[in-house]
């Protein structure tokens, strides 16, 4: 029986665990793709290309020459231009495509939420009033907290940013979820953490600092998420799997 061809866009532990199971699934034949903004990203057991595909016009051509029956957008829920690009690549081509991504978070009681848009109205959320900052927002919206250099920031990222010299008071860790909720509470003490700014990215990897801030009794600014490409979509690579297992036996 001939395989399906199947490209998943990844980034997201969400992706690695879809990798994982399609490798062992003989009817699909599957590549994933990294975005290449993490320079060490973890092995994954199926083919794996790294970068971009020059927008909306190259992914279409990738489609085709690669002969793909159905795509994954699995990538970071803020990853929306990725996401906008698969919408519109695998319509004009008439290539299923669904969505796999995990739920957001949701406050609960205790929670001590400032919700904002973006970066820029993290930033300005933080006051003027110098603050001890703990910023978990990924490398690439770093820079927006050039514009209030008044606090102390301390940024954990997987790789270590470029261009940052305009934040004279910023500690850096390198490190990869998922972390454990002590390991996070005892950072934020040390560290005499006054609030933290997190992206709601939902999942359990890094959960563990909004239930470490809400035992503290530390507020959180949170960046809610960009509005999701109108694509079907399911929360498990399991189901994700089943999806395509459907789409295979489809005349």
């Amino acid at each position: 029986m001939a395989s399906m061809r199947v490209l998943i866009l990844g980034g997201t532990t969400e992706a690695s665990a879809l990798a994982r199971l399609v490798a062992t699934w003989p009817r699909i034949e599957a590549t994933l793709s990294l975005a290449g903004v993490t320079a060490r990203p973890a092995a994954a057991p199926i083919p794996t290309r790294i970068g971009g595909f020059g927008g909306i016009g190259g992914l279409s051509d990738y489609l085709v020459r690669e002969r793909f029956e159905a795509v994954i957008d699995a990538t970071h829920p803020f990853a929306s231009q990725m996401s906008r690009h698969a919408s519109e690549a695998c319509a004009g081509l008439d290539i299923p495509l669904l969505a796999l991504t995990r739920a957001p978070w949701s406050a609960v009681a205790g929670d001590r939420w400032i919700d904002v848009a973006n970066a820029d109205e993290a930033a300005a959320a933080l006051g003027e009033a110098p603050k001890r900052v703990f910023l978990t927002v990924g490398r690439l919206s770093l820079s927006a907290f050039i514009k209030a250099p008044q606090h102390s920031y301390l940024v954990r990222t997987i790789d270590k940013p470029q261009g940052l010299d305009k934040l004279p008071a910023c500690e850096f860790v390198m490190d990869r979820g998922p972390f454990a909720v002590g390991d996070e509470e005892r950072l934020m003490r040390r560290a005499k953490i006054e609030i933290v700014v997190s992206k709601n990215s939902g999942g359990d990897a890094t959960y563990a600092k909004i239930v470490a801030a809400r035992r503290l009794g530390l507020p959180v600014v949170m960046i809610r998420r960009p509005k999701a490409a109108p694509t079907p979509t399911v929360c498990t690579p399991e189901y994700a799997l089943d999806w395509l297992e459907r789409h295979r036996r489809a005349p």
